[in-house]
């Protein structure tokens, strides 16, 4: 039977927000912030929020982005529970409602199997604000998990969703084992299990 296991990004499986890395570089890392935290809590839309600060990252290099990307920290324990699923027979996937930029190099060295994220528009080597992709919505990943459960031919009793914030709302509703990863208290209500504390490795134990 196939079985299918999805992780966040951005402070699930990375130790942080990638979005807030690149935003210190120019100096206004706090103004993001802000806006992240409102955005993970619920109080924005996310679609807004995403296109409100990825505006702010007009004009950085990108090769300023792929050195940020490389270098990124994984959340303690993003090695050890993705091995450990695998062995369990699981398909890892990653959705993140930030970057390819990030999500690609991260997911390579994790051994994830796949990774849907957004697109940072960049002109002559230089990021123009703009943003596009799969995961811009609030409702984007919900949407996502269920093509994938078609495709792969798992029900939602085989689905293990990982997540801390707001916009992983959508996919908790079609996965029986929730787990809200130092969640923010909207997605604590919506899962079926909370791990506190900054080790993914834990999540081994609920499966």
């Amino acid at each position: 039977m196939s079985k299918l296991a999805v992780f966040d990004f951005d402070s699930t499986l990375m130790d942080g927000e990638t979005i807030d890395f690149f935003a210190e570089v120019l100096g206004f890392k706090e103004e993001v912030v802000a806006i992240t935290e409102r955005a993970m809590a619920g109080e924005l839309d996310f679609y807004a929020s995403l296109i409100e600060r990825v505006a702010l990252l007009k004009g950085l290099p990108y090769s300023k982005v792929e050195e940020i990307c490389r270098s990124l920290p994984m959340m303690p324990g993003a090695k050890e529970v993705v091995a450990g699923l695998k062995e369990r027979g699981y398909t890892v996937v990653c959705f993140s409602g930030g970057f390819r930029d990030a999500t690609k190099p991260a997911c390579e060295k994790l051994g994830i199997d796949a990774d849907f994220s957004n697109f940072l528009h960049a002109q002559d080597g230089i990021l123009t604000g703009a943003v596009g992709g799969e995961m811009m919505y609030s409702e984007a990943k919900g949407d996502m998990i269920v093509r994938l459960q078609a495709l792969l031919d798992v029900d939602r009793k085989d689905t293990l969703v990982v997540g801390d914030g707001a916009n992983d709302l959508s996919m908790f509703a079609y996965a029986d084992t929730r787990v809200a990863f130092c969640g923010k208290p909207v997605l604590r209500e919506a899962a079926t299990h909370c791990v506190d504390v900054k080790d993914l490795s834990e999540i081994l134990k609920i499966i």
